[in-house]
């Protein structure tokens, strides 16, 4: 990699920008490409493979030289609103999965260091909190509570946001209930569609550890799928 392209790769990581390094395997020349840039419509879609999967790209030599494809991301984020029992497994699965883990909750009896070891806890209001972490297209938020007065305000910084993924905890009820309460806050349902509620892909969670399977496996699925 040549010190001027690698400059660039740097400045991206710093910014916590997307990008990818495309390399022609035969000539060697080099070029950075952002989300939704190619030459043409096939180079294009192996930008975007790249970076959804976290993985190379490479072409084979049929249409032209082989080329390889390096995803430069930034860092997974997963946000958890509440510092409940759930968090507690997640946070720990979500962290092995590669994930970095924020738990946002003012309420200093359940967002402490000895319920969340080597976890990041936030003890700001929710939408402070949402605020200042800056979420961007691969940060995950997950709200737990069933609190109104903690769910509600971080959903309004995240549906603002370009988080790639918003669920919230809660039965079908719960969650008719909080869309209501939203559409009154003034989002479109289109905006709404955007959450998942209940969060988790249904296969018959019970325990707080299996609902944060299911919630991390739907996280992925959205994060993975094209």
């Amino acid at each position: 990699m040549k010190g001027e392209v690698l400059a660039e790769v740097l400045d991206a990581i710093a910014a916590k920008r997307p990008i990818v390094l495309a390399t022609n395997l035969e000539s060697g020349e080099q070029r950075l490409l952002g989300p939704g840039d190619g030459e043409t419509d096939e180079e294009r879609v192996h930008v975007s493979t790249a970076l959804r999967l976290d993985r190379p790209v490479t072409t084979e030599a049929d249409a032209g030289p082989r080329r390889f494809y390096q995803p430069f991301n930034p860092p997974l984020r997963m946000v958890l609103v509440g510092a409940v029992h759930i968090a507690q497994p997640l946070s720990v699965m979500a962290t092995l999965a590669g994930y970095e883990v924020t738990i946002v909750d003012p309420r200093t009896a359940f967002a402490a260091a000895e319920r969340f070891p080597g976890v990041t806890l936030n003890l700001s209001w929710p939408d402070e909190a949402l605020e200042s972490l800056d979420l961007d297209a691969r940060c995950a938020v997950v709200t737990l509570t069933h609190d109104p007065k903690l769910d509600d305000p971080a959903l309004g910084v995240a549906l603002e946001s370009d988080a790639f993924f918003i669920g919230c905890l809660g039965s079908k009820k719960t969650h008719a209930t909080r869309l209501k309460r939203l559409r009154k806050a003034g989002f479109a349902d289109a905006e709404l569609e955007r959450i998942r509620g209940p969060v988790g892909l249904p296969i018959g969670s019970r325990s707080p550890s299996e609902i944060a399977v299911s919630v991390l496996a739907q996280v992925i699925e959205s994060l993975r799928k094209p």
